[in-house]
């Protein structure tokens, strides 16, 4: 322990990111470096078509270990950390039973199998209806009608539900034994009141879902309980220490890399792809997503893509042996050398276009039968230009749903990129182009699991308010300005772009994604 002047000094955050390929672990100090991390992969698992879950339990288990080695690598002393912060990605719906125990593996948000509990809903209850209330369309990726679909075809587990948690409150409810739902989740229902910031009990009825289900509703940097007995057993912290509610992944995000202020957007470059527009008044689209920023009275107005920086894990994975192979003696990275070829094709890629749309499609589109395509391969195309396409397809993803956050006059002012597409220059240089935007990248990789630090540092008051953190915290360390040439090639493809899905979403429909 720390000691000033005889006085207990506790002055490291950790925070927790549950992501979609693994749990990353990292204790900041109060200027915002790292001091230690560890990271631990789980599965994905696809029983079926349209199905895509996880185990809670293997979340905790990952958690229990990323702590255990980024404590003892660190060399921290325990009693010096003040507080923990958890984000997670959304729109899980984790059945917890009477016992406290997870009931079955949760759907996370590439699911897709409740597509017709959504358009029944719709048809029930108004999509006008639903919208009005949480500024959200129903579609399968939410939580909603995963917990519909439980009812209906999983009566064993739904009859033993207690609460309904979310990634990041199922680990703050492993570590304190407290049952939390924080706002900036809250999107997830469509029996969320999106401009109160409540639940609509009589909505949660009229949908069929049990409002017993649904915990009380936190700020994100809301204490919410402690570090238990038995959590210190398993994870190896000390007894007692603060842990906030926490908030979704790319809120945490957000504020991680300094979004604190309408106009200001996180450009989001993990495995999902997308952005984040603050805004300081309610708007919302029917094609976008809105939920509450995990700053207190603000929004996030945001577009949420399947394919982000997973498309090129993809590539590298199915097409990049060579790029492995040659990595070692060259002492660069497989992705370095797919990203030196995209660099070597001229912006628009010759006119090869692509749909990123690997597991369907949410925004702006909604679509789960969609499926990623190449078009205008030809003998002149190189693995150069697919590398290229790949890029330049995410960042007319992007494009999409900036324009039309435009139509209820939500404008992105800059956009600030993080995840590790963020890391490529060529690519961050692509979506500057395509956009027309100018980038902002932090010196961090680590931006989502700031975020969640910084909640916690709030929480406990080791920071006076968000933007004290964000200016103490937050560094650039480079600009991306959109090159206006780039611009007008790029215009082309994107009208390609766009007039390739709506030529084949007929046929997507009709084979079901076949």
């Amino acid at each position: 322990m720390k000691v000033s002047g005889g006085v207990r000094v506790t002055n490291y955050l950790l925070s927790i990111d549950i992501g979609t390929s693994s749990c990353k672990v990292v204790i900041f100090d109060i200027d915002g470096n790292v001091i230690g991390s560890s990271s631990k992969a789980y599965n994905v698992y696809y029983p079926k078509k349209g199905h895509a879950q996880q185990d809670p339990d293997e979340w905790w288990q990952a958690t229990c270990e990323a702590i255990k080695e980024a404590t003892l690598t660190s060399g921290v002393d325990k009693s010096a950390i003040a507080g923990i912060g958890v984000d997670g990605q959304s729109w899980s719906a984790i059945a917890i039973g009477k016992d406290g125990q997870v009931l079955t593996q949760t759907p996370i948000w590439m699911d897709t199998r409740a597509k017709d509990i959504c358009d029944r809903l719709n048809r029930e209850v108004g999509e006008d209806a639903i919208f009005d209330l949480c500024g959200n369309s129903l579609q399968p990726s939410y939580t909603t009608a995963k917990i519909v679909w439980y009812k209906e075809n999983m009566h064993d587990v739904y009859r033993n539900i207690s609460a309904i948690l979310q990634s990041n409150s199922f680990i703050v409810y492993k570590l304190t034994g407290n049952m939390s739902q924080d706002k900036s989740q809250g999107y997830g229902f469509h029996c969320f009141d999106m401009a109160r910031g409540k639940w609509d009990y009589d909505m949660a009825r009229t949908m069929g879902i049990d409002t017993s289900f649904l915990p009380d509703i936190y700020e994100c940097h809301d204490v919410v309980g402690r570090v238990s007995k038995e959590a210190a057993m398993l994870t190896g912290l000390l007894e007692g220490i603060p842990v906030v509610a926490g908030g979704l992944d790319a809120a945490c995000g957000a504020l991680g890399v300094g979004v604190v202020e309408a106009g200001q957007t996180q450009e989001q470059g993990g495995q999902a792809g997308g952005m984040s527009i603050c805004i300081d008044e309610y708007k919302a689209h029917k094609a976008l997503i809105l939920g509450y920023h995990v700053i207190p009275n603000l929004w996030l107005l945001q577009g949420g893509t399947v394919g982000g920086g997973g498309v090129m894990r993809w590539f590298e994975k199915e097409f990049a042996d060579y790029e492995r192979s040659q990595a070692k003696y060259l002492r660069k990275s497989s992705f370095d050398l797919l990203n030196e070829l995209a660099s070597e094709v001229a912006p628009g890629s010759d006119g090869l276009v692509f749909l990123p749309y690997m597991m369907g499609e949410r925004s702006p589109i909604w679509d789960p039968n969609a499926k990623g395509v190449y078009y205008g391969l030809d003998f002149s195309k190189t693995k150069g230009h697919m590398v290229r396409a790949s890029m330049e397809g995410v960042a007319f993803s992007l494009k999409h749903n900036l324009d039309i956050a435009r139509e209820v006059g939500v404008e992105a002012n800059e956009l600030r990129a993080m995840g590790g597409a963020a890391n490529s220059h060529v690519w961050t240089q692509i979506k500057a182009d395509v956009t027309g935007k100018e980038i902002k990248v932090p010196s961090s990789d680590t931006a989502t699991a700031m975020g969640a630090a910084i909640l916690a540092g709030v929480g406990v008051g080791l920071y006076k308010d968000f933007e004290d953190a964000a200016n103490r915290l937050v560094k650039i360390k480079r600009h991306h300005s959109p090159n206006i040439e780039n611009c007008d090639i790029y215009m082309k493809n994107y009208e390609i772009y766009l007039e390739l899905y709506n030529n084949l979403k007929g046929l997507m429909k009709k084979y079901g994604g076949n």
